[in-house]
């Protein structure tokens, strides 16, 4: 099974933090995988996304043109690759920042208001994690387990005291449900 993921928002919203984590988690559960960043020159407040792909097999190639997941957490990243999903996919979205609804039927839709999560729990940069705690709870290829492992992995030393409010956004966005 192989499950090919796009991640896409403004630079600054841990787009690429948040893809370097689902990495870690599918290495942690034994998975082949491939992270691929890109963001404009811009960085924070630019254009970023990220691919990350899950597979049991050898992945070939780090490009994501038809992704299987899209979380989109603003609304230009939503207009330029809801059309790409898989018809069968899932798109989840940022419904604090994007206000239109999904517009494909194809699709399984899920709009969580991560920023609001985030900004209710004091951390208002942590909205990535809250929307990957929701995805390991809707999306088969990723298990909620080896959460702590694979932050061991992300936050580094020298935001060692990040590590647990991280945990707890991701258990917040895992615990949603609307």
């Amino acid at each position: 099974m192989t499950t090919q993921i796009l991640i896409a928002g403004f630079g600054g919203q841990g787009v690429l933090f948040v893809g370097k984590f689902l990495a870690y988690k599918g290495l942690l559960e034994g998975k082949q995988v491939s992270w691929l960043p890109s963001y404009g020159p811009e960085m924070r407040g630019g254009t970023a996304n990220c691919s990350v792909i899950l597979s049991d097999t050898p992945v070939g190639s780090p490009i994501v043109s038809k992704p299987d997941v899209l979380i989109a957490l603003n609304l230009p990243s939503l207009d330029k690759y809801e059309n790409a999903v898989v018809p069968g996919g899932m798109i989840f979205i940022d419904s604090t920042l994007i206000q239109r609804p999904v517009r494909r039927t194809d699709v399984t839709a899920v709009a969580i208001p991560v920023t609001a999560l985030a900004n209710q729990m004091g951390a208002p940069t942590l909205a990535n994690m809250v929307m990957a705690g929701q995805l390991m709870r809707r999306c088969d290829a990723i298990a909620f387990d080896h959460v702590e492992d694979a932050l061991k992995k992300v936050v580094s030393a020298k935001h060692a005291d990040l590590f647990d409010i991280n945990r707890k956004a991701i258990q917040t966005g895992y615990d949603y449900a609307d």
